[in-house]
This record gives C-alpha cells, sequence and structure tokens, in this order.
C-alpha cells in the first residue's frame, strides 16, 4: 500500500465567490467525506497538491490528511481541472475506514521484455493501463504487475491472468485483453499487399461480347 500526506485547512464558507477567493489566494477547495462523517468543507495548498500529484497514483494511493490536530486516511476520488490550464479547481477525498472496503482503480506496469518482440521484431500493445478492484484500504497495492516476457507473437494477456495481492477481488472483466504482442504495422501491410496482388485479374465480357455469339 502507498501513502502520501497533506495538509489541510476546514472552512465553513462555501460557494463560488468564496473558492474564486481561495484559488486567488493560492488554494484549492475540496471536501472530504466518509461513511462516518458528514461531509465538510475543506482547502489545501495548489503547490503542495501539484507536488504531490506528480509523484502519486492519485486513485489508489492513501493520503494522510492532516485536519487540525486530527489526520484521517483518504483517497482522492475527484479531481476537478480547468478545461485548458493546468489547474485544479475542487478537490474531493473519501475516509478511509479499517475494515470497511473500496472500489480502486490500480495501475498496471507491464514487466520484461516479451519473446516476440526479442526473437521476432514484433510489438507489444497496452491495451489496458489499470483495473478496478475491491479491497479493504490496508490492502491496496501501489500498482500490479503484469509478467509479459514469455509472450510470443500473437499471444495476449487477459485479465484473469492476473496474480493478484491477497484480498484483492478484480472487478474488472476477467475475459477483458490487457496486451497483446503484435507483427509491427510494416510486416502487416506488406502482408496485406502481397495478398492483394496475389489476387487473379478477374476478366469479365461485356453485353455487347455475350449478343455477338
Amino acid at each position: 500500500m502507498a501513502t502520501a500526506s497533506l495538509g489541510a485547512e476546514l472552512r465553513t464558507d462555501t460557494g463560488k465567490g468564496v473558492a474564486r477567493k481561495l484559488r486567488a489566494a493560492g488554494r484549492v477547495p475540496g471536501i472530504v467525506y466518509g461513511h462516518a462523517r458528514e461531509a465538510q468543507a475543506l482547502s489545501v495548498n495548489a503547490r503542495e497538491l501539484d507536488r504531490l500529484l506528480g509523484t502519486i497514483a492519485a486513485g489508489s494511493t492513501v493520503v494522510d490528511l492532516a485536519l487540525g490536530n486530527a489526520t484521517t486516511k483518504t483517497l482522492i476520488r475527484e479531481i476537478q481541472r480547468h478545461p485548458f490550464k493546468k489547474v485544479v479547481l475542487h478537490i474531493d477525498f473519501q475516509e478511509l475506514v479499517a475494515g470497511e472496503k473500496v472500489t480502486v482503480d490500480v495501475p498496471l506496469v507491464f514487466v520484461g521484455v516479451p519473446e516476440g518482440v526479442r526473437l521476432s521484431g514484433a510489438l507489444l500493445e497496452q491495451i489496458m493501463h489499470s483495473i478496478s478492484i475491491y479491497a479493504d484500504p490496508t490492502a491496496i497495492p501501489n500498482h500490479i504487475d503484469v509478467d509479459v516476457s514469455h509472450l510470443a507473437m500473437g499471444h495476449s494477456l487477459h485479465v484473469r491472468d492476473l496474480v493478484l495481492p491477497a484480498g484483492v477481488e478484480v472487478l474488472s472483466d476477467e475475459d477483458a485483453t490487457m496486451c497483446a504482442v503484435i507483427a509491427p504495422r510494416a510486416a502487416i501491410e506488406a502482408a496485406a499487399e502481397g495478398e492483394a496482388a496475389a489476387e487473379p485479374e478477374l476478366i469479365t465480357k461485356g453485353k455487347a461480347d455475350e449478343e455477338a455469339k
């Protein structure tokens, strides 16, 4: 389980005007909510948040959120960003409770060089980059390794092939393809051109020829 920490300040004022003032002061408005608590408005330092988001997998890293004299374990559940500026407009945290399982998306990390790449010049196509799991907060993995070193050209791996840590349940479709070793595009195009060239010429006779018989 990966963890990180971030300071936050509770706030009582809400609304668009308050949010604009917070952003102008270098802070990001947000909320924290959970099964055992009502949603509470807060704000975090924009620069500290940017640094944090640049170093973690936001959806699967447990964030120790410091609120006054207390610290609570949370997951980042939603990040609202400006449509074209690199600015976070709002952030939601979910409080975690030990023993209460949560649904999270965990990144997939493909490990090794496929046999088909090494020996046949094939390409590894990464189709999925994360999977959805259901787990206790203490059992959330930072990522899941996928060993692709044994894959020959034309072979693939599916979600059902994953080796998962104890206590982790997969919610993604087990038949979904995570990755495949495919022939290079140039080879596919060359094969297609060869098939086209090998097709026999179709000779047709016009209506006038038929009538002349």
